[in-house]
């Protein structure tokens, strides 16, 4: 059996019983985070922005946008709380392949479920599917796939809310081949777009996408037989020497869905370590204004992704391992004041990330950083940062992860949201006749 149809007989034969009790409530966890991260990312300018541009071509009003009273129709929906929720890179991600996978998947599925009622056990095991698939997908083609230029996140996230709308509709596997093959006609994100409102777009696009290819698929609208791996399927076009096993092997017994983590700080998942040594060291009582140099000793992938010290915006500071060691030594914090344009315009951070600078390591992880220090005084030292705060082998807990979506929550969605009710759906949404219940807890109340 080729590698498409077994993702689709796979998604359409598993059963309920069949899905471990621990990747459902990684979904849970995964679905906390991104309603935290979307109610404070839906009045940020880009989403602003695309709603202002989007509602002059909207069609019915059948779903709701997150932290907002208005409705929109259900595609714009999918898109612009894909958008919101990923805006500041504060969500979840699978560290191996830097994908944020929730972010096309959960808002696919939000949509749907206001379109036709789905319970909450159908809704977290499509969300587990999507979720997983996505990751597979990305796994497939990492890291030569990302280090082309192509954005993960969406090009690989519209597979999996293709998937999981596909799983909730009940289709047949004949017809997941064919909501992969829409996925495939509209798979687009480029790297080139990180740090500028136009990333958005294409998290958008994802969810929006995926959303339309498992309608389509459900009315017929046929595809290729190999929209993954045919000669010019999405892992062959995108990767070199795609490994198919990486995305059918193991089905059932190995979860990428478990490798899913959560970020302690609103900035590139390559940044966490830094963030904690340049913590550490404060910690320490460091005298920040005698330090002369640091030098940032990482992954390859924090130089690709991160190294950007001139840059001029909050928004690009995101991905700025410069920014982040200079505003976090001063400020004393990491949180979302740290990557505004404020903060990336304060003359001492102007000053300071100046003395940073990068250096690639290939046997140094994602998860770790080694920071040289250097003082005025001509003294050096080493800090090590192993498994960064919120990654794999230090994962934030279930507690830690309720405060971030209620500081979130209460600092960016106060008149709107009502905060412990909607983490108690959200953990009891295994036993919820209709997952549309959730959006009532997360707008604002009717005038």
């Amino acid at each position: 059996m080729e590698t498409s149809r077994r993702v689709a007989a796979f998604v359409a034969g598993i059963g309920a019983n069949e899905i471990p009790d621990t990747v459902r409530h990684e979904a849970k966890r995964s679905l906390l985070n991104f309603f935290g991260t979307a109610l404070e990312g839906t009045h940020d300018s880009a989403i602003e922005t695309a709603f202002a541009t989007m509602r002059e071509f909207a069609g019915p009003a059948q779903a709701r946008l997150l932290g907002r009273r208005e409705k929109t129709d259900a595609l714009s929906a999918a898109f612009l709380n894909a958008a919101a929720g990923n805006v500041h890179d504060f969500d979840d991600t699978h560290l191996r392949t830097v994908i944020h996978p929730t972010a096309p998947v959960a808002p696919a599925l939000l949509a749907l479920a206001e379109m036709q009622r789905v319970d909450g056990r159908t809704f977290l095991d499509a969300l587990a599917l999507g979720i997983e698939f996505t990751c597979r997908i990305g796994n497939a083609v990492s890291p030569e796939h990302y280090a082309r230029g192509w954005h993960i996140t969406a090009t690989c996230g519209v597979f999996g809310a293709a998937l999981a709308v596909g799983r909730c509709l009940g289709l047949d596997a004949d017809r997941l081949v064919w909501a992969m093959g829409g996925a495939l006609a509209q798979a687009s994100g480029s790297v080139e777009t990180l740090g500028f409102m136009a990333k958005s777009i294409g998290v958008g696009n994802a969810a929006r996408s995926g959303l339309l290819a498992g309608l389509l698929a459900a009315r017929h609208y046929d595809g290729p037989e190999a929209p993954l791996e045919g000669v010019r399927g999405f892992l062959n076009v995108t990767g070199d020497k795609p490994r198919l096993e990486e995305v059918n092997g193991d089905l059932g017994s190995r979860w990428e869905a478990l490798k899913n983590i959560h970020k302690p700080y609103p900035c590139g998942i390559v940044i966490n370590a830094v963030i904690d040594g340049c913590l550490e060291l404060l910690a320490r009582d460091v005298s920040v204004s005698e330090i002369e140099t640091i030098v940032l000793i990482g992954h390859p992938l924090l130089q690709h992704r991160a190294d950007r010290p001139d840059v001029s915006t909050g928004r690009e500071s995101q991905v700025s391992a410069q920014h982040a060691v200079a505003a976090t030594l001063i400020f004393g914090e990491a949180g979302l004041a740290q990557f505004t344009d404020e903060a990336v315009n304060d003359p001492r951070v102007l000053d300071f990330r100046k003395r940073v600078s990068i250096s690639v390591d290939d046997t140094v992880l994602v998860p770790n950083v080694r920071m040289v220090v250097g003082y005025a005084d001509g003294r050096s030292e080493l800090v090590e940062v192993e498994d960064a705060r919120g990654t794999d082998n230090r994962p934030l807990t279930d507690a830690e992860l309720e405060v971030k979506f209620r500081t979130l929550a209460g600092t960016y969605a106060s008149d709107c949201t009502e905060t412990e009710k909607l983490i108690e759906a959200i953990w009891s949404l295994d036993a919820q006749d209709d997952t549309g219940d959730l959006l009532t807890y997360a707008v604002p109340p009717s005038v």
